[in-house]
Formats: structure tokens, sequence, C-alpha cells
């Protein structure tokens, strides 16, 4: 798949098929290219903690609150992204210019873990909705989760479904 198929393909899957385990070789191929995405000043400000098994299932309900995101617990694997601290010379600029550059890298480390995910034929959801402490706690972690992504091979039943998208025009401008 070229990245414009990948593009076209990618939806947020919310009915995994609870049978079919997801191949190594496939996770290995998504965590490589999740460690080429680009990061302020290269530093990769996250950390991802691949959870499976009795863990995955751990993590669903932590996603689950009020009712949320029921099909979480389908998926095999939830892979968690938390926080890490800023190398010296991205504190620096995120302070002087008063950017967040470690919630823009883990948007961008987001993408390019859904994106080879799709390529590699398994569907995925970007979770935002999620109770942090619980899920700190059961991975270790001493830093803010920022997002939980749900990964494994759709249902048949689930099928591509039409794209709802702004016209290009609402969300580009040209200046010369």
């Amino acid at each position: 798949m070229n990245f414009s198929e990948i593009a076209e393909n990618r939806q947020s899957c919310r009915s995994y098929d609870p049978s079919r385990e997801v191949e190594q070789s496939k996770l290995d191929c998504i965590l490589a290219s999740a460690r080429l995405a680009p990061s302020a000043c290269n530093g990769q400000p996250y950390h991802i903690t691949v959870c499976k098994g009795n863990a995955a299932k751990q993590v669903a309900k932590a996603v689950q609150g009020m009712g949320m995101n029921k099909f979480a617990s389908d998926a095999p694997i939830l892979l968690v992204l938390s926080e890490k601290p800023y190398v010296k010379s991205a504190a620096l600029g995120a302070k002087f210019k008063k950017n967040d550059y470690r919630s823009i890298d883990i948007g961008i480390l987001s993408a390019y873990i859904t994106a080879e995910a799709t390529a590699q034929g398994l569907g995925t959801c970007i979770l935002g909705w999620l109770d942090d402490e619980p899920i700190r706690a059961l991975c270790g972690l001493d830093a803010p989760v920022r997002l939980v992504i749900t990964l494994g091979y759709s249902r048949e039943e689930d099928v591509l479904r039409p794209k709802k998208r702004k016209n290009i025009s609402e969300l580009t401008h040209v200046v010369e």
C-alpha cells in the first residue's frame, strides 16, 4: 500500500475479532515504524507499553468509564502511550516558544502506529478517554498516560465506512 491507500483505508476500528491474535512479526513492524516517527529535537518524549492478554483486558477496563469504548475488550493488544521527559533542547524550546512539543510528538507517533497497522492489515482506534492512574499502576509507569491505541484484526463485517471530512477548501488557503 502506498500512503494515499493507507490514508483511504485507515479508520477507527470498533469491532475487533477476539479470536484472531496479532502476529509478532506485524507488531514488530508497527513498533519499528513507531521508532522512526519524527519528534522535536529527535527526543522521542514518550514510551510505548505493549499490553497483551490479561494486561490488555485490564487496560481495556480503564478506557471504558461511563460506558465508553466497550469494543476495547475485544482488541488483543492495547498500546499505552505515556509521556517521558523532554531532551534539554526540546524543553528549552517548549518553554521559550510556549508550545507543547511533547503532545505534538505523541500525536505524530500515533499517526505512524496507525498507518503501519493499516499497512499490516490491522485495525486501530486511538483512545483519549482513559483513567490514567489505574493504567499507570498496571503498566508500572511514573508519567502521565496520554493515549491508548487498540490494535487487532477487524471483524469481517466491519467494512470500510465512507470518510466524512471537510472540503479541502475549508482546511487550506494559499498565501503568496
